[in-house]
């Protein structure tokens, strides 16, 4: 089971964000990952189902809590989740929302980790996907669309043998704005904004849905 921490920085400004220390594991359901935010009260909880469908999602951060996972309306994939104060007794009321798209998305690597796994991509395809972003600071559940396309799978010597490496390139549809994303198995050696420092344990490679796991 590796465990280790994400540093995440501005990419264009390349000012420092945070860091998120966190585990994961193959489970009953799939694959869950959990990491908690140094310093900032930051939870991130993803459970994936044996497909890359985020069956849960829960999220602490800025005094704010997001649950969901993945739903069916009117015959089509969809998220749902409920956005409310962190701190119930503290005021304010939560929000239900679902929007008809694959997954979640944010700050945490576990996201990457996830889409990748629920798009399967194998080398040379690419995909538009449709997600929910859960912006920052406030956690704010905002559709998104990405455009995926797996590069290629490079092995790379180390001393308990060859590690495959998937080169993704992501743009946002949106803005056009693309970056980079290398995952070896369940863990994200770098991306836009994020870079691991600390690795405890070598990555899972899961057989099935997506090649970022597999």
């Amino acid at each position: 089971m590796p465990s280790g921490a994400y540093t995440f920085f501005d990419p264009h400004s390349g000012d420092a964000l945070g860091v998120e220390r966190f585990s994961c594991a193959p489970g009953p359901a799939g694959w869950r990952y959990r990491a908690v935010g140094d310093g900032d009260g930051r939870v991130t909880d993803v459970t994936l189902d044996a497909r890359g469908r985020p069956v849960r999602v829960e999220a602490f951060a800025h005094g704010w809590r997001v649950r969901g996972g993945a739903a069916v309306v009117d015959g089509a994939a969809a998220v749902m989740w409920v956005r409310g104060p962190a701190d119930p007794e503290g005021g304010g009321e939560a929000v239900e929302g679902e929007a008809k798209a694959q997954a979640f998305t944010g700050r945490s690597p576990a996201f990457l980790v996830g889409t990748a796994r629920l798009l399967g991509l194998t080398v040379g395809a690419s995909v538009r996907v449709r997600l929910v972003g859960l912006s920052e600071p406030a956690l704010a559940p905002m559709t998104c669309d990405q455009g995926w396309a797996l590069t290629e799978i490079e092995e790379h010597p180390t001393p308990a043998g060859p590690l495959p490496v998937a080169r993704y390139e992501v743009a946002d549809l949106a803005t056009g704005e693309r970056g980079v994303v290398h995952l070896a198995g369940d863990v994200v050696l770098s991306a836009p904004g994020v870079e691991l420092e600390e690795l405890d344990g070598p990555p899972n490679f899961l057989h099935g849905a997506g090649a970022a796991l597999a």
